[in-house]
């Protein structure tokens, strides 16, 4: 079964610094995070940044959209997904990359995920997991890098989770914490999936999950949790 570890920061550490961005990788580190959560998308020239929504009013403060925008016309605050990386090794974290393609960009923007990761990742650092909630990367990246794992992304389980999951070929099932049920956590299970539930930020409800059979918890507040489970 694919390996993680029991607390993965959501953006790094997004309860404590802007998301998606290396001084929130470098809090999640701080506040004892192994591993961060992060999103890739493409710019207009081709360039994968680390960056969660399709504009970035939301978290930049700028009306535009990422598919329409050149590397170089970004603010200096959004990493490139090299960048990210480099900070990674840095730190010593493991990452699940979020592959989260602008719309029609879900294979390209998987190819170039994967083929960054095979370029950059440090030999040294944990391999990393690919998640999607767009199962045409999860298949762009199996053809192109079928050595990276996969897990499924899914808002809320259903009963085709697991013909999904094998059409992709995961290795693990990453779902909403606040819509999973227990028995959906045994079939997952059972069936020999490692199981990761988001955006859990309550230590209490993290504890339930955790005895529901979850292995994995990704959080805003990495500390928090941390500090629940030991």
């Amino acid at each position: 079964m694919l390996q993680l570890p029991k607390v993965i920061g959501h953006r790094g550490a997004a309860a404590y610094a802007p998301e998606n961005t290396l001084s929130s990788f470098r809090e999640a580190h701080r506040r004892g995070a192994t591993w961060v959560e992060i999103d890739v998308k493409l710019t207009q020239d081709g360039v994968p940044i680390v960056m969660h929504d399709p504009s970035l009013k939301r978290t930049m403060g700028i009306d535009r959209l990422v598919a329409e925008m050149r590397r170089d016309e970004l603010p200096a605050a959004v990493p490139s997904f090299e960048e990210a990386i480099a900070c990674f090794g840095e730190l010593g974290l493991g990452c699940n990359v979020e592959i989260k393609p602008c719309e029609g960009r879900e294979a390209e923007t998987a190819r170039a995920t994967v083929a960054t990761l095979g370029r950059c990742w440090p030999a040294r650092s944990p391999p990393p997991l690919l998640s999607s909630f767009k199962d045409a990367s999860l298949v762009a990246a199996r053809e192109a890098a079928p050595g990276f794992a996969r897990a499924l992304l899914i808002d809320e389980i259903r009963d085709d989770w697991r013909s999904r999951a094998e059409k992709v070929g995961a290795a693990g099932v990453n779902t909403s914490g606040k819509r999973l049920t227990a028995p959906r956590a045994v079939e997952i299970r059972r069936a020999g999936y490692a199981l990761s539930v988001y955006t859990i930020n309550e230590g209490d409800v993290a504890r339930a999950l955790f005895g529901m059979g979850v292995h994995c918890i990704i959080t805003d507040a990495p500390d928090v949790i941390l500090a629940a489970i030991t």
